[in-house]
C-alpha cells in the first residue's frame, strides 16, 4: 500500500468527520465547527494520511500548547501554533477501521515528531483511555497518570514523549 501524507484543506471536512466519528464515541468526537477550525488554525500540525486514490485513511492534529497537559478547553477552542517550543498536543489520532493494524497511526506520530523536533517544542502530550496507553507506551510516551479531563465523562491518561 503506498500512502502519502498531507495537510487537509476545508473541501476535506465530511471525509475528516467520518474518520473522527468511525474513532470516537459521539459525545468524544469533534464537531464539525471544531475541526474547521484546525484546519485553519493549525494545519502545520494536522497530518492526514491518503491511500493511492488520494481517500483520508487516518490523522493526527492538535495544536501547540504552553501547559505540559491538555485541558477541555482545546476540544472546542484552536488558536495558532507559536512557531517554537512549547508541547505538541494531540486532540485527534484515528486511523479508519478498515486500514487499522498496518502501522499508520506510527507513522503519524512519527511525522509529526520529525515536525516536533524541527520547531524545537519541548515534547508532545496527549490524554487517551486506558486501553490505549500500551500502545502510547510502546511509541516512547510515559504514563504520567489520570488527567484531570472530564471529556465526555471519561477517564483519560495523561502520556508524554519528552523531545
Amino acid at each position: 500500500m503506498n500512502i502519502h501524507y498531507t495537510k487537509p484543506g476545508l473541501n476535506d471536512i465530511k471525509e475528516l468527520m467520518h474518520i473522527e466519528n468511525l474513532g470516537f464515541r459521539p459525545d468524544e468526537a469533534a464537531t464539525e465547527k471544531a475541526m474547521s477550525e484546525r484546519i485553519k488554525n493549525i494545519p502545520d500540525t494536522f497530518i492526514v494520511a491518503r491511500d493511492e486514490q488520494d481517500k483520508i485513511i487516518g490523522y493526527v492534529v492538535g495544536p501547540v500548547i504552553n501547559n505540559r497537559y491538555l485541558t477541555d478547553d482545546l476540544f472546542e477552542n484552536t488558536h495558532p501554533n507559536p512557531t517554537s517550543e512549547g508541547f505538541q498536543s494531540i486532540l485527534s489520532l484515528v486511523v479508519h477501521p478498515d486500514y487499522r493494524g498496518r502501522g499508520i497511526a506510527t507513522r503519524l506520530l512519527e511525522r509529526l515528531e520529525e515536525a516536533c523536533k524541527k520547531s524545537q517544542r519541548n515534547g508532545i502530550t496527549l490524554t487517551c483511555l486506558d486501553y490505549l496507553i500500551p500502545f502510547y507506551e510502546a511509541n516512547g510516551f510515559v504514563n504520567e497518570g489520570k488527567s484531570v479531563s472530564t471529556h465526555a465523562g471519561e477517564t483519560w491518561f495523561n502520556l508524554v514523549k519528552e523531545l
